[in-house]
Parts: C-alpha cells; sequence; structure tokens
C-alpha cells in the first residue's frame, strides 16, 4: 500500500484547496507538498544514504518555497492562514 492513497489525497485537497476536486489550488499543492516531505524526511531518517531520495526531497522543497512565495506575492492573507494551519516556519 502506497503511504500516499487517493482518499488522503482527496481529503488533504478537501481540507486546504477548498474541494476534494480542486487539485490546481496553491493551498492545495503547498499541503500536498507538505505532507510528501514529511514522509521523505522519516524516510530519510532511517536510510541516510539515499541520495536519490534526497535529492527529490531537496526539489520538492524548493517546488514547495516558490508556490510559497507565489501565493505571499498574490495573497498575503491566505499565504498567513496556510503556514499557521500546516505549521511552517517563516
Amino acid at each position: 500500500m502506497s503511504y500516499l492513497s487517493s482518499e488522503k489525497k482527496q481529503e488533504i485537497f478537501a481540507k486546504h484547496g477548498g474541494s476534494a476536486t480542486n487539485t490546481g489550488s496553491t493551498e492545495g499543492q503547498v499541503a500536498l507538498f507538505t505532507f510528501r516531505i514529511a514522509h521523505l524526511t522519516e524516510h530519510l531518517k532511517k536510510n541516510r544514504k539515499d541520495y536519490g531520495t534526497q535529492r527529490s526531497l531537496q526539489l520538492l522543497v524548493g517546488k514547495r518555497r516558490s508556490m510559497l512565495d507565489y501565493l505571499k506575492a498574490k495573497d498575503i492573507e491566505k499565504y498567513r492562514a496556510l503556514i499557521k494551519d500546516l505549521g511552517l516556519r517563516r
């Protein structure tokens, strides 16, 4: 079983994206990236030399950062709410 089932994805998008089918929303994407980042971080704690996963994690963090920057420029209130909701620093 995959760590990220379609039910879990729908749950994430329903909570942050407005609806389960609104998969393109910036808030939903950032929430999904955050979930994946947490999973990869746990994996890397157990498998320190998995450099492929390490690279994937770095790319994912960069994508999330750029999406957060976009959201910050577009709608600062949504940005602040999302940061608080996901428990992200910055």
